[in-house]
C-alpha cells in the first residue's frame, strides 16, 4: 500500500481527460456516461464538467447529488503502466457564468456553441470525499 498525497496523484492524472460519470437512476441502480475534464486537470479533489440543465445526468444530480468518478489511462509515453482511479464524491450544479470562465476551454465550444451564453449549460463540480488509486505498483486511498 502506498501513501501518495493528492499532489503526487495529480501529477499523475495529468493527462487523464475522460472520466466516467456515475450518478443514481431515478429508477433505481446506476447510471454511467463518459465526460471530458477539458483539460482542466490541476487537480485539487474537485473536477468540473459542462453539461445541458436538461440531460439527464443534471435531473439525476438535483435528486440524488452523491456521485463517484472513473478514470483509467496509460502512465508515460507509448502506454505504459495503467493507472486506475476512483472517486467517490457529492455533486453541485453551477449556474454562474462569470463561473465558468475559470474552466472553459474552447474545445468545448463544438458542444456549446454560444460558449459561456450558450441558453441552458451548467457546470457540474464534483467535490472528492475519497479518492482510491491503482498503478500496478501502488496503491492507495486519498479521504479529504
Amino acid at each position: 500500500m502506498s501513501e501518495l498525497t493528492l499532489h503526487d496523484l495529480s501529477k499523475k492524472m495529468a493527462k487523464l481527460d475522460f472520466a466516467m460519470l456515475n450518478t443514481a437512476a431515478v429508477g433505481g441502480g446506476l447510471t454511467s456516461r463518459p465526460m471530458s475534464n477539458n483539460g482542466d486537470v490541476e487537480y485539487d479533489g474537485d473536477s468540473y464538467f459542462f453539461a445541458y440543465t436538461q440531460s439527464r445526468k443534471i435531473s439525476e444530480i438535483r435528486a440524488d447529488n452523491k456521485v463517484s468518478l472513473t478514470y483509467t489511462g496509460a502512465l508515460g509515453m507509448l502506454g505504459g503502466s495503467p493507472i486506475f482511479v476512483g472517486v467517490e464524491g457529492s455533486a453541485s450544479l453551477i449556474e454562474d457564468k462569470s463561473a465558468f470562465a475559470d474552466h472553459w476551454t474552447k474545445d468545448l465550444d463544438r458542444y456549446f456553441p454560444e460558449g459561456i451564453e450558450t441558453p441552458g449549460v451548467v457546470m457540474i463540480k464534483v467535490h472528492a470525499k475519497s479518492i482510491r488509486y491503482w498503478d500496478g505498483s501502488e496503491e492507495g486511498q486519498i479521504s479529504l
